[in-house]
């Protein structure tokens, strides 16, 4: 991994040529202390092809991954408290119960988190999806964040597979997502990472709830048939101003961060 821009706090002993390793990145892309002091600090993470579209011809981001890609998706995670996901993206898209990677074990330790991040699945009708609702050993545990529009039954059963203390409901017709988030805050989880959905990113961002945008921009061209995938739905945000943090590069792919102003 190349870094290409610095941030103004970049470690003054990187290397001359600008390349690092994953303790000198896991650095880099730390959250801010003010995560950990009780304040919920959201980062959103999307990947995208140069023309724009968030998925590949089958459908999942994981067709336009690359090595390196997954590498920063494994440390955004092992930095973050919780996951959060929409329940139609963590379905098509196979999600399990989050296990660090063991080489982040020391970190997370050192640092006073968790031995796994928590997976947060958002659904506004508490629809967990299959492979989600099986605790697996060596993997952290599964929240549903819910409203009053889904059924009692579907709130029953979402409290049977996954205890009823992982399951918080906020919101009437659709998920208070800023209710949500002070409630995993509440329990410690402030380090928030979003992996989308569109959906999930457009309300988060409309209703100002992101602190931080780590994009991947894949060397690729995913051609016609393909559109943006990174935001859509009906809570569309107005123009969000970002700030440019860091810009790193690995076989022609950008991973750019940015701080929402």
């Amino acid at each position: 991994m190349r870094l290409l821009l610095p941030h103004p706090d970049a470690p003054s002993d990187d290397p001359p040529d600008g390349r690092l390793d994953g303790d000198a990145l896991a650095e880099l892309y730390e959250y801010p202390a003010v995560a950990t002091g009780g304040r919920p600090w959201v980062r959103a993470n999307f990947v995208s092809t140069l023309d724009g579209a968030g998925t590949g011809s089958d459908g999942r981001s994981g067709s336009i991954n690359t090595g390196a890609d997954r590498e920063v998706f494994g440390l955004l995670r092992a930095l973050s408290d919780v996951i959060l996901v929409g329940a139609g993206t963590a379905r098509i898209e196979g999600y399990r119960p989050v296990a660090a990677r063991p080489k982040w074990h020391d970190m997370r330790q050192r640092t006073g988190r968790s031995r796994h991040p928590v997976m947060a699945v958002v659904s506004r009708v508490a629809n967990i999806p299959p492979l989600l609702r099986e605790p697996v050993e060596g993997a952290g545990e599964v929240m549903l964040l819910t409203c009053e529009r889904a059924t009692p039954e579907a709130l029953e059963l979402a409290r049977r597979t996954l205890g009823d203390a992982n399951v918080i409901v906020r919101g009437t017709d659709g998920v208070d997502l800023d209710a949500a988030i002070r409630d995993l805050a509440a329990r410690g989880l402030n380090r928030i990472l979003c992996e989308g959905g569109p959906h999930l990113n457009s309300t988060l961002f409309a209703n100002g709830l992101v602190d931080e945008l780590f994009l991947t921009v894949a060397a690729t061209v995913a051609g016609p048939g393909e559109s943006l995938t990174i935001v859509e739905g009906t809570a569309l945000p107005e123009a969000v101003d970002l700030e440019l943090l860091t810009v790193h590069e690995a076989d022609g792919h950008l991973f750019l961060r940015y701080r929402v102003t």
